[in-house]
């Protein structure tokens, strides 16, 4: 297992170990004495979730005020540009953002801790996601970040306009959103 750095600290990319050969790949994908001791973070997952998203399909940027959620993420099949925002106010970095391509072939997996907002774009033509969280859904909590938030700025590797879900598309700005102390 290998940890990189982002642009926000406290989001981290994970690259597991793959033993691979001719007849496959095989690795684990999560090994909770292995990632606290890579990150130094103990954490309990209490819900896995699975999403299967077309090409150009954007799901974000979620949140659950209460009930907050630190998220395991990672891509089975396809490929995804996957984002992380800042939302501690009293972060320095409150309002910042970072991305990375997620995919079945780099077999990378992000950390996204409490107090963030998270997203993804499907840039394959269809992508399998799966992430663990750290408490439960909670849909009366649950926020969303405009995705296209001009103080946020995302740079996303869009080829056209992407498809929102109803909520998505009603996501609020930065200046209009709850936020985390």
């Amino acid at each position: 297992m290998k940890i990189v750095a982002t642009d926000l600290p406290e989001v981290l990319i994970i690259e597991p170990t793959v033993f691979g050969d001719e007849r496959g790949f095989f690795y684990e994908s999560f090994n909770a004495k292995k990632f606290a001791a890579f990150t130094g973070i103990d954490v309990q997952f209490v819900q896995d979730n699975h999403s299967k998203s077309a090409h150009n399909v954007l799901r974000g940027l979620h949140y659950q005020i209460q009930q907050a959620q630190g998220k395991l993420v990672r891509v089975t099949a396809g490929a995804v540009f996957d984002v992380a925002v800042d939302l501690r106010r009293s972060s320095p970095n409150f309002g910042k953002w970072t991305g990375v391509t997620l995919s079945a072939e780099n077999h990378r997996q992000m950390w996204i801790p409490v107090g963030f907002a998270h997203g993804f774009i499907v840039t394959s033509e269809s992508a399998e996601f799966l992430y663990k969280t750290t408490d439960f859904w909670a849909p009366e909590h649950e926020r969303c970040l405009r995705w296209d938030d001009p103080t946020v700025a995302i740079n996303w590797p869009l080829s056209a306009a992407p498809s929102l879900s109803a909520k998505d598309k009603e996501g609020r700005s930065l200046q209009d959103i709850e936020t985390f102390a």
